[in-house]
């Protein structure tokens, strides 16, 4: 019997065994308050510190503007609800129709507050034409906030055109780079933003960690109240564990960029061919190049994608739809790009990892294939019509 295939890494990845290495003797004999002045508090300063400037390395930035956070949602609503905040005289915020909920649930946050928030449209690859963005933003406007890679379909934004234009009218940007981070080159001078967020557990660090980058001289307050902790911008006790968890992480990520930027690039690469070789009908949504190198968001015709997984167990993968008591709901981000909802339906978020074999890629996709064709056996005659992704366009 086929051994299950993780493929659900733009969900979450595995510790990496260096990083578990790397952060035990911090949940052991090291577990020193940072704050402390005695030698075992001093070590564990060093050893954020040491985090920090890892961290700040992987996207070219200085270690003093690396915050430590709880994740990247914690990381997200500091960027956002404070650096929209920080000029009073601006009171609006653009963003994008294909958002992470971490962001779009704070600009409803600041929309209550009285923003006017406007969100620019993807087109049908799920990208951002950058010219979307010319007739949103104006000097009204306090913050740009933009997914660099977005989750669910893997498009990589255009976020250095994006900031160009945001810098013209003195506009803060943001970048939500969970899902870029460690898997394509991030460079935050490059990109030109002022805030960017990063998820650890997207990088192979633990869950619950993550950082915000802060350009040097922008003061973005916190939204929390406490002892001081971070230069002020996140209060509580450092998690130094985690911390030097996520420095470890990106260390590895930097190191190994490239020949992981191939490896994953390669075994999607596997897994789609093997699907639309066996899988008549089957599409890829969003651009074909300008993705994320690991992640495959496929229509299979005709069917549910919940039900082709609930059917194929042996592959752990994910979709976009909502499940209700009585209904099925496809996703919001594929029906926005203009996917038909029925369409969409069929959609299987497909992401690989650095540990994913070429082998694993094909069995997978063979067993995909092969819970298609069944699900369409048993399915009603009129199920069985070829359809397009491009219906509803």
């Amino acid at each position: 019997m086929m051994q299950p295939v993780y493929l659900d890494y733009n969900a979450t990845t595995p510790v990496d065994p260096q990083v578990l290495d790397a952060m035990l003797p911090y949940l052991r004999s090291e577990f020193g308050n940072p704050s402390s002045s005695y030698a075992l508090g001093k070590r564990a300063r060093t050893a954020i510190e040491d985090a920090r400037a890892q961290i700040a390395a992987l996207i070219g930035a200085a270690p003093g503007e690396i915050i430590f956070t709880s994740g990247g949602t914690e990381a997200s609503n500091i960027a956002i609800r404070s650096g929209a905040r920080r000029n009073g005289e601006r009171r609006t915020v653009v963003s994008t129709d294909i958002e992470h909920p971490a962001t779009d649930a704070c600009c409803d946050v600041l929309a209550r507050d009285g923003f006017k928030i406007h969100r620019a449209k993807a087109g049908f690859d799920g990208i951002v034409d950058p010219d979307g963005f010319r007739d949103l933003i104006n000097s009204s406007t306090a913050l740009v906030t933009v997914i660099h890679a977005q989750n669910e379909i893997g498009t990589l934004q255009p976020i250095a055109e994006i900031s160009a234009i945001a810098r013209h009218y003195g506009a803060l940007v943001h970048a939500d780079a969970a899902q870029s981070v460690g898997k394509v080159a991030v460079d935050v001078s490059a990109m030109g933003v002022d805030l960017l967020s990063i998820a650890g557990h997207k990088l192979y660090a633990p869950k619950g960690v993550g950082a915000l980058y802060v350009r040097e001289g922008l003061d973005v307050p916190s939204i929390l109240a406490g002892a001081g902790q971070e230069h002020g911008r996140r209060p509580g006790t450092e998690n130094v564990a985690f911390i030097v968890a996520l420095g470890e992480a990106s260390r590895i990520a930097a190191e190994k960029l490239d020949s992981n930027f191939r490896h994953m690039k390669a075994a999607a690469s596997v897994l789609l061919k093997r699907l639309t070789a066996d899988v008549p009908g089957l599409e890829l949504v969003g651009h074909t190049g300008q993705r994320l190198p690991n992640t495959l968001n496929v229509l299979f015709p005709a069917v549910s994608g919940r039900a082709l997984l609930d059917r194929c167990p042996q592959v752990l993968a994910s979709n976009g739809s909502a499940c209700h008591a009585d209904r099925e709901e496809a996703s919001a981000i594929l029906t926005r790009i203009g996917i038909d909802p029925e369409i969409a339906l069929g959609a299987v978020r497909l992401s690989v990892g650095r540990d994913t074999t070429m082998e694993d890629a094909d069995a997978a996709g063979a067993a995909l294939a092969t819970a298609w064709w069944e699900l369409r056996q048993q399915s009603h005659p009129a199920a069985n019509r070829t359809v397009s992704a491009t219906r509803g366009r």
